[in-house]
């Protein structure tokens, strides 16, 4: 009995981690697979993970648009609780620069830490291929690559368990009119490293449509009824099956490697369609988004999973599924792996903010089957003209025919000239949510209902889009410029080097310079390290936000501490 026990106990300690794998597309609605029910466009990969996999049919994103998005896939917060929910805050349209808002980064409260960096520090080789794009500069801890070039198959050490993300812009908004075959959109993952960036593979000629020209469509309502309308579907049904195949690249390499049974795929979109009237707006067009997780083990293959789930739950339940406790922190909670809850969801909430230079200030609280949206601007109107979306031939369609006085009655909603302060929609009943129900008595308890968790969650979340953005800039920029991360405190005794940072949520990580290669970012400070001699010690300390500075120790001499420009320093 005893051998047995220890027996067990050695399997316990020596069973190896599972692999994560993030597939994660760009501007995407569940509505438009076959996973979901629409088999217009093949995407075998997809369906094949669906087959293996779970299928989750109630999963949302926290904005309609990427930057925010993707601020709490990083962090686990919701953005609208740190200052990060306008998009974008990084880079500026020049209408946006007009009215004082700078680029700037939002700056997290001092303990969170990017998501990929507590993978790194217990153990994972953790890499992102390539997009960023979270409203602050990347912790320079948190990837062991993020580039073009970044892959599992650069780790060190072939036992090192890896969290890698890969990311498919071909359904991406800008794809609706720039038609443009690109390397980097899932044919090849990673590239050559020697390929002389802006020498890559790139065709100038636009990528045909993958569907009959003569497909049959179902256009949304909301969009124009014709020719204009039909085409843009095809559209977005080639660049569906453009992502499948960059995903089964992927897997291929992933099946390839023998790793496919030791990695948890999930693959899902950052938010919901790139179409007029879905993208950057709160009804599920713009919210919703697919999910489908495969388990190594093949348990619950052909499932499908009907918890409400949000973006904010990510973070928690990719540390679960790696068995790491989430910092009590983050805002969501895990819905799988050793920390999963047993409590469902019931609600999921959105926000939308200002725009690139339009401004509006909208929140949503949806339960599985009603959403509510509260309108904190109701003088402005429900379309906010956005010069890049107008660049899309099916909303210069819905423009002309806005002027031209041939809108039916629901492409016309969206160009109403002001809004009601409340609006509540039956997702079951009315799944394009065109007939607002705020004011029918038979469901005012269901608005009353959600208008009250709308207002609690507006509270504990400590809602930042009631502070003027140039006011909340300030708070992040006191002096009309980013903050700088303290220089480290070092202390060398016995050759052995002791770091610390004054400033409040800084990370140091270090490296020597013999030692840098691009596949392997910062080794994560924990300890006293060691000196080495005829060796330069570099130091960096970092806080969320800020900028970071970059300290040298050569031969017992404490360099001047640099901090390297960044876009904003332009």
């Amino acid at each position: 009995m005893i051998m047995l026990l220890l027996t067990a106990c050695k399997m316990t300690k020596t069973k190896k981690p599972l692999n994560i794998l993030w597939l994660v597309a760009e501007d995407l609605s569940p509505y438009y697979l076959n996973a979901y029910g629409d088999s217009r466009a093949p995407t075998p990969n997809l369906d094949r993970l669906a087959k293996e996999g779970v299928v989750y049919t109630h999963n949302f994103s926290v904005s309609g648009v990427c930057s925010p998005s993707r601020a709490t896939l990083a962090t686990g917060l919701y953005p609208n609780s740190f200052g990060a929910q306008n998009m974008r805050t990084l880079n500026q349209q020049a209408a946006a620069r007009e009215i004082g808002i700078i680029n700037y980064q939002a700056v997290p409260p001092a303990e969170v830490k990017m998501v990929s960096e507590i993978m790194r520090e217990n153990g994972y080789y953790t890499t992102n291929n390539p997009k960023e794009d979270y409203q602050f500069f990347k912790s320079e801890l948190a990837w062991d690559e993020s580039s073009i070039y970044a892959h599992w198959r650069n780790r060190p050490e072939d036992e090192t368990p890896f969290f890698s993300i890969f990311n498919f812009s071909v359904c991406h908004e800008s794809r609706m009119w720039n038609f443009k075959e690109h390397t980097f959109d899932g044919d090849q993952f990673p590239p050559d490293r020697n390929i002389k960036k802006g020498n890559e593979k790139n065709e100038n000629s636009n990528v045909p449509l993958l569907v009959p020209k003569d497909l049959e469509v179902k256009v949304p309502p909301y969009l124009p009824q014709n020719e204009i309308g039909e085409n843009a579907m095809r559209r977005m049904y080639t660049n569906i099956i453009r992502m499948d195949k960059g995903v089964g690249k992927i897997l291929d390499q992933l099946e390839e490697d023998g790793l496919l049974d030791q990695t948890i795929v999930m693959w899902y979109s950052d938010h919901g369609g790139p179409l007029p009237r879905q993208k950057r707006l709160l009804y599920d067009s713009g919210l919703r988004v697919p999910l489908i997780i495969r388990y190594p083990d093949g348990s619950r293959a052909g499932e499908r999973d009907d918890r409400l789930i949000s973006f904010v739950d990510f973070p928690p339940t990719l540390l679960s599924m790696a068995g790491i406790p989430a910092p009590s922190y983050m805002q969501g909670q895990a819905f799988e792996g050793a920390f999963s809850v047993k409590t469902a969801r019931t609600y999921i909430h959105g926000h939308a903010d200002r725009f690139d230079e339009r401004v509006d200030m909208i929140r949503a609280v949806r339960n599985k089957r009603f959403k509510y949206l509260k309108n904190f601007h109701p003088d402005r109107p429900y379309y906010l003209p956005v010069a890049y979306r107008e660049k899309m031939e099916v909303m210069q369609e819905l423009l002309r025919m806005r002027d031209a006085g041939t809108l039916d009655e629901y492409q016309a909603q969206w160009f109403r000239t002001s809004k009601v302060e409340e609006e509540l929609f039956d997702t079951e009943n009315d799944p394009h949510e065109l007939n607002n129900i705020a004011g029918d008595p038979a469901y005012a308890d269901v608005l009353a209902s959600l208008r009250a968790e709308c207002e609690r969650w507006i509270k504990a979340i400590d809602d930042k889009g009631f502070i003027d953005e140039v006011a909340l800039i300030r708070t992040f920029y006191p002096n009309g410029k980013a903050q700088l991360t303290d220089a480290p405190i070092i202390d060398i005794k016995n050759s052995k080097v002791t770091v610390s940072c004054p400033t409040l949520g800084a990370r140091i990580g270090y490296r020597y310079t013999s030692e840098k290669v691009p596949y392997k970012g910062w080794e994560i400070y924990t300890e006293p390290i060691e000196e080495k001699a005829n060796d330069t010690l570099e130091i960096i300390t970092h806080r969320l936000g800020y900028k970071y500075g970059i300290t040298t120790l050569a031969n017992g001499i404490i360099g001047k501490t640099v901090y390297p420009p960044n876009r904003h320093d332009k």
